[in-house]
Parts: C-alpha cells; sequence; structure tokens
C-alpha cells in the first residue's frame, strides 16, 4: 500500500510517499481502509519531533481515519499512528460505525477534534449555561466545534480568530463576540471588554504571551483547560497568582481518555445525533490529495486553514 513515511523529524519536506507492506489485523484490532485521513496540529508535532508521546523513526503519522471493513461498514476510528495510509490498524474500541446521516467528511471532524472539544468543554472545564467561554482558533477544527457545543450549552462565546474572513466565520457559528487576533492591542483588555469583564471558563492552545493574557482574564475561581502550545512557549502559570484567585489550569490530552470505559463511545454518539440533527455543523475544510501531506502540513502550520483539514487516499 502507499503510505506517507517519516524518516527523521523535521520540515514538511520529510513527508514522502512511500509502498510500504499492508499491515495486519492483531488481536482487539480492525485494518480499516482508508478513505480520508485527518490531518491534526498533533500531527505537526511528531513531525518536528516535540510529541507528548516519544516518536520512533520510521513512522507513518496520523492518529484519525475515515473507511471501511472488510464487510463494508462505514467507520471512523482513532490510532497512535498510522493514519496516513490507504490501510490503518485500529483498535476495535477505538472504531465507531457512522450512521447513514452523518458524511465521511463530517465523521472525520467529529472524531478526533469534536471529542477533543466535547471533552473539553464537558469533561475539564465542566461547562454550564450562563458561563462565560473564551475559545481559541475558533475558526480551527477544535475551536469551530467548541463554538457550537459551547453555545448549545447555554454558555456566552468570545472567540479569537486570525484575519475578517475567519471572524465571519466563527460569527455565523454563534459566537457572542469575536476578535481579530491580527488587530494589534492589548489582548486581556480587549477580551474584558468583549465579555463586560472576565471570563468564567477558557481554552486555551497558543502558550506563552497569548496564555498570559487568557490567564489574566479569567476570573476568580475560573477554569482554563490548555490543550496545545503551537507557539512552543512553554511558561507556567505563577502558583501564587492562582492561590489568590482560586482559578484552575487543567492540561488535556485525548489519548488519555482511550482507555476510559464508554468515555469516547458516549461523546462520539452525541456528536455524530447533534450532526445529524443539524445542530452541530462541522466546518469541513481542504481535503489534499495524498502526495500533498507537505503541504497540508505548511498550510495548517501557516494557519491559512479553516475547519478541518484532510488527506484523501485514492485506492489503487
Amino acid at each position: 500500500m502507499r503510505a506517507i513515511v517519516m524518516t527523521q523529524a523535521g520540515g514538511p519536506e520529510v513527508l514522502r510517499q512511500m509502498e510500504v507492506p499492508d499491515p495486519r489485523a492483531i488481536a482487539g484490532h480492525h485494518v480499516v481502509t482508508v478513505s480520508r485521513s485527518g490531518v491534526n496540529y498533533a500531527d505537526i508535532h511528531v513531525r518536528q519531533g516535540d510529541y507528548l508521546a516519544p516518536v520512533e523513526y520510521p513512522i507513518i503519522p496520523g492518529n484519525e481515519v475515515m473507511g471501511t471493513l472488510p464487510d463494508g461498514r462505514r467507520v471512523v476510528g482513532l490510532c497512535q499512528g498510522g493514519g496516513y495510509a490507504e490501510k490503518a490498524v485500529v483498535r476495535r474500541l477505538l472504531t465507531w460505525e457512522v450512521p447513514d446521516e452523518v458524511s465521511d467528511d463530517q465523521a472525520v471532524a467529529l472524531t478526533l477534534q469534536g471529542q477533543s472539544a466535547w471533552h473539553l468543554l464537558h469533561s475539564v472545564i465542566r461547562i454550564t449555561a450562563g458561563d462565560s467561554v473564551l475559545v481559541p482558533a475558533a475558526a480551527g477544527g477544535v475551536g469551530s466545534l467548541a463554538v457550537q457545543l459551547a453555545k448549545l450549552a447555554g454558555a456566552r462565546v468570545i472567540a479569537l480568530a486570525g484575519g475578517p474572513d475567519k471572524a465571519e466565520l466563527v460569527r455565523g457559528l454563534g459566537a457572542d463576540a469575536v476578535l481579530d487576533t491580527f488587530v494589534d492591542g492589548d489582548l486581556t483588555a480587549r477580551i474584558l471588554e468583549a465579555n463586560e469583564g472576565p471570563v468564567s471558563a477558557a481554552l486555551e492552545m497558543t502558550g506563552g504571551s497569548v496564555f498570559d493574557s487568557t490567564l489574566a482574564a479569567l476570573a476568580p475561581r475560573g477554569r482554563m483547560a490548555v490543550y496545545g502550545c503551537v507557539s512552543g512557549d512553554r511558561r507556567s502559570p505563577s502558583i501564587t497568582d492562582l492561590m489568590q484567585k482560586s482559578q484552575s489550569v487543567t492540561g488535556f490530552w485525548l489519548p488519555n481518555l482511550y482507555g476510559v470505559r464508554y468515555a469516547l463511545r458516549d461523546s462520539i454518539a452525541t456528536l455524530f445525533a447533534a450532526a445529524a440533527s443539524g445542530d452541530l455543523r462541522p466546518v469541513i475544510g481542504p481535503c489534499y490529495n495524498s502526495s500533498e501531506a507537505a503541504r497540508a502540513h505548511t498550510d495548517l502550520e501557516a494557519r491559512l486553514t479553516m475547519g478541518k483539514v484532510m488527506i484523501k487516499q485514492t485506492q489503487q
């Protein structure tokens, strides 16, 4: 089969299409014939060599696939590597049949990023009606779904998006206020002005000065969930500041739920139902050919994309 293989860490040029042996099913796993491979920012960290988990090369990146089982059933699945390929081995417990009412593209958007958004809001910061929540990168895969899920929960949403096109998209998703991050100015002051006071909850995935500004805009007893650090600046909050305001800052990494009984089964069922009813509208971004994996990474890293980014696997 064809797969995108990395033999070393580096820039997008290390993503190379190669012929590799077909994977074999092992106990407790399926072999999925892949039609779509999800592209996520975690894949960029894997490529750069600074992912949360150790990476051994050579490796086929990709943690999210859409495709079919040998019996023809449409499924999505989460894997720990191996997704940028025509076939992938996926644990049975992390494979879910896709309802007819949900398209392939929607299913990919909901599998990793949708479940991340759901658990960030409901398992980590435990959002409630009346909360005000800050959502970063709100035109992206996680952010665009988090905006909608927060609104469905009855929260007020202050969203961050880079540029007028992304800001317009996010307003259309229901955000109560959208701050263009390309506009200069004190981010904390802009958040406080948009919300008419501190936010009670926040998501954060940038790190550095954005982390500081977000924490400064968080109310006493506020909750922040951190799920990324795209800037590479992993500064830590002041323990004194957290104590003085009784604030909580919690890290989140979806693979920690892979072994939790029913956690992902229930969240994916909720997301599929919301998409099927039209209450949740996944934003479908660009779908690149498998030969364009490097371009997919380049565009995502440069923040040129909106919504879910995918690679299309064309079977020979």
